[in-house]
């Protein structure tokens, strides 16, 4: 399969790419040669501006509604992506519940609690389900990305860290049994952003925010392109020996 990190003639599915991290993951995508199929559940706007941006650096990007909530949802999208591309070489399943910003943030710790189980958790166990499912019907099989969160390896003192660490520890550890139930032909790993500075980073306190950036090896906080270029180079053939495996993309706060 070579060594390049080039994902020339390569398609994707990454979901929630209407902002933030999964736009940046789209960006750099399309960048190293992938045709994308991009979903969103509420920001339609977001994700045909993430499209437009993909087809003007001449690759080409479908839209598509997905609601991780929504079993039938997520069964109609890799149905639709594998009919419109013929094949599905990388899926990431980027998309969760937003339980610090908007509306979310108001909701009661069991409403959080409920919320992160059935999106994150459990959307992206049936979502990566559905994606062997599918690729291992094909001839040179596939790769699924699934983004879990650097601290569930060290823990976070915090209603809402206590709240992630189930969700996203869950996530990590059903992808290395996936990985495993599913080699040879499918590889599945990990990608496991710590502090990015996505539409949460960019309105805390910046007190906080400064702290942070101090307390981080590498002083900074981290950017989309940053989990991007990770997910880029598992979803390429650099990558084709590594299964089970997590990335964690934090700057060394957490080693």
């Amino acid at each position: 399969m070579g060594d390049s990190a080039s994902l020339t003639g390569r398609t994707m599915v990454i979901t929630g790419a209407s902002s933030g991290i999964g736009r940046g993951i789209a960006l750099a995508a399309a960048r190293a040669g992938a045709d994308l199929a991009l979903t969103y559940r509420s920001n339609e706007a977001g994700v045909r501006e993430t499209a437009a941006d993909v087809e003007a650096i001449g690759r080409r990007a479908v839209v598509n509604h997905m609601d991780l909530a929504d079993v039938q949802s997520i069964h109609t999208l890799a149905e639709t992506v594998s009919g419109v591309f013929g094949r599905i070489d990388a899926w990431v399943n980027n998309a969760g519940a937003d339980i610090v910003t908007s509306s979310g943030e108001a909701l009661s710790r069991l409403d959080k609690l409920d919320l992160l189980l059935r999106v994150d958790l459990r959307g992206t166990m049936i979502a990566s389900w559905k994606a062997a499912e599918l690729m291992a019907a094909q001839s040179d099989g596939g790769v699924i990305i699934n983004i879990s969160w650097d601290h569930v390896a060290t823990g976070m003192e915090g209603a809402n860290p206590q709240l992630y660490s189930a969700a996203k520890g869950a996530i990590t550890s059903f992808s290395k049994s996936l990985a495993r139930s599913v080699a040879p032909r499918v590889r599945v790993n990990i990608v496991a952003p710590g502090w990015i500075e996505t539409a949460f980073g960019s309105g805390v306190d910046r007190g906080v925010y400064r702290a942070v950036a101090e307390s981080t090896p590498l002083k900074r906080w981290g950017k989309p392109a940053d989990v991007a270029g990770a997910v880029v180079f598992l979803a390429s053939p650099a990558a084709s020996f590594l299964t089970g495996e997590t990335i964690n993309v934090g700057g060394g706060v957490v080693m």
